[in-house]
């Protein structure tokens, strides 16, 4: 007799390596309701994944791979969710510092950090930045050594950056008295 409509082709494999029903499977309507269909979705994408290792093993991509055949190091005998954040922060070499040593680091590489900044605005915004994160940690809970860092009068902070500016543009060996201006070229920027 007939075969019936309802008969599944067999699987072939699409151009871009993932398995198919067929050269009409995407006309093909689907009669399966809608837990089936997810389910036999998860099911093709476990297909295609497993057929992808598949082919890197006969590629020999998994081949002499780092540490094959090795134990896991540092695999202690207790169980310590954060393993993956410790070896992280060894890998990178990243300090971790309290809020109070952080912001006594930050005090003393302020001025630093102004001088490369042109503009007053960019300045007195920094500090502001600054200030508020001072505040911020003494308004909450301690953690680490007591804060001993105080906010930065803005603008004291920026007319010592003015005057810091100044020494930079001024040459050592003219006399800062000289009652003829300095003329600059414009393609002759002093920092």
């Amino acid at each position: 007799m007939h075969e019936e409509a309802d008969t599944v082709p067999e699987r072939e494999e699409r151009p871009d390596g993932r398995p198919g029903h067929g050269a009409h499977d995407e006309h093909r309507p689907d009669r399966r309701s809608g837990s089936a269909a997810a389910a036999a979705r998860i099911a093709q994408q476990h297909t295609w994944v497993d057929l992808q290792v598949r082919r890197a093993m006969e590629r020999g991509d998994f081949d002499d791979l780092p540490g094959a055949g090795k134990p896991i190091e540092d695999l202690g005998a207790q169980h310590d969710p954060d393993w993956w954040l410790k070896q992280m922060v060894s890998r990178e070499q990243i300090a971790v510092l309290p809020a109070s040593l952080q912001l006594r680091k930050d005090d003393a590489e302020l001025d630093a950090r102004l001088d490369r900044i042109g503009v007053e605005a960019e300045v007195r915004e920094q500090v502001e930045e600054f200030n508020a994160r001072v505040i911020r940690a003494r308004y909450s809970l301690p953690e680490g050594p007591p804060l001993i860092t105080m906010p930065r009068d803005v603008e004291e902070t920026v007319r010592a950056w003015r005057v810091r500016r100044a020494q930079r543009r001024t040459p050592a060996d003219t006399a800062v008295d000289t009652a003829e201006p300095v003329r600059r070229r414009w393609w002759r920027r002093r920092g």
